[in-house]
């Protein structure tokens, strides 16, 4: 290192003392070795101007030298690449008339810098490591980023082959990404709801539910290994269980969707009134009424102001009721079930057919159900 150290030196005194010289051209040479002391063939060497930019890409041949005439008089960022990847550097090199040499030997400079660090040749070798570590995921993410958009962009234009396909490429890159796996059930998802042959309808809602199921078990595998239990991802892993849900609807397996909203309800208790309505929903669509009025009375509980809970409830009622002559008699709790939706909502998409189901069923609109009456003044 001395020793370059002094050619260094004495390249700038050379520049310094004569300046007419600047703009002339000379050559550089040199020999790269790596960690093992063997050449490192086919190698990139890059010479930069740092005054005007200009650079020199030169190639190590299978004894890795690498040599060039032509190179213009200056000072040099020189960069040692391999397969398009920075593994050495030196700044501030200065290339004078005279014939430059310069050597990349990983060894010898793992050991300098060790020595300069005060770490061990291990704990240099360890740093490295880690930078490259952090090289290669910060090029991922960026591929995978690039992925996301192309895949949004063609979902945008309703081309959602395009969408699966890319995001397909995506969970390759990285398989093991929650976002990744949610993100491909929810194109397929779509894509299963617009296609008309009924087997690859089929396919698509099956492979929806299998990518959102491995986004469920990645997820789930974050929160227990979060020591501090981020709200934010037991929030996600709901919302992923939610997604589940309604693809295992889709998809004919009611069961098992309705155990996907149980649970994404109680991961996420701020949102449980809209996970059990979801689940009522699809107990009312399969003719399931008792466990739909449960859903939706669960709905209610995590929030009374649910107008439409109210009533999808009446309307699962009112399908209990019976004919006692030409009277039909509803269950108790139809008619507050249509009265609170229409307090809540009187001006609301279901206004009309809860008052036309109040009317079926022989009751009044009470607009002012659930709030206490007020008792005319005596005179």
């Amino acid at each position: 290192m001395k020793q370059r150290l002094m050619l260094v030196l004495i390249g700038l005194l050379a520049v310094l003392a004569i300046p007419a010289a600047f703009g002339q051209t000379t050559s550089v040479k040199g020999v790269c070795k790596d960690m093992e002391g063997k050449p490192i063939a086919g190698a990139q060497v890059e010479w930069t101007n740092q005054e005007n930019g200009r650079k020199y890409d030169l190639k190590t041949n299978n004894k890795g030298e690498y040599f060039s005439l032509g190179i213009g008089t200056g000072r040099y960022n020189v960069r040692l690449l391999q397969d398009g990847k920075e593994i050495f550097h030196f700044n501030g090199v200065v290339v004078s008339l005279e014939e430059t040499t310069l050597d990349f030997d990983l060894k010898k400079e793992q050991a300098a810098t060790a020595q300069g660090a005060g770490m061990t040749a291990e704990q240099v070798k360890q740093q490295q490591e880690q930078r490259e570590k952090v090289a290669k995921e910060n090029n991922t993410i960026k591929a995978l980023n690039e992925k996301l958009a192309a895949a949004k962009q063609a979902a945008d234009t309703g081309d959602f082959t395009t969408a699966m396909n890319t995001m397909t490429e995506a969970t390759q890159l990285d398989p093991n990404r929650d976002l990744l796996w949610a993100k491909l059930a929810d194109y397929t998802l779509t894509a299963a709801g617009k296609q008309t042959d009924a087997t690859e309808k089929a396919k698509d809602f099956n492979d929806a539910i299998n990518d959102y199921q491995k986004a469920v078990d990645l997820k789930q595998k974050a929160v227990d290994a979060d020591p501090k239990k981020d709200p934010n991802n037991t929030k996600i892993l709901a919302q992923y269980y939610n997604n589940l849900g309604q693809a295992q609807a889709k998809g004919g397996k009611t069961d098992d969707a309705a155990k996907s909203y149980s649970q994404a309800a109680q991961l996420d208790p701020a949102g449980a009134a809209q996970y059990y309505y979801n689940l009522g929903a699809i107990m009312t669509n399969s003719g399931k009424v008792d466990e739909a009025i449960a859903a939706f009375d669960k709905a209610i509980a995590a929030d009374p102001t649910r107008a439409d809970a109210y009533y999808w409830k009446g309307v699962n009622l009112i399908g209990k009721a019976t004919l006692k002559g030409d009277k039909m008699v509803a269950p108790d709790g139809t008619a507050d079930a249509f009265n609170k939706y229409l307090e809540l909502q009187p001006n609301g998409p279901f206004a009309e057919p809860a008052k036309q189901m109040l009317a079926s069923i022989g009751a009044t609109v009470e607009t002012q159900f659930g709030k206490p009456k007020k008792t005319p003044a005596k005179k």
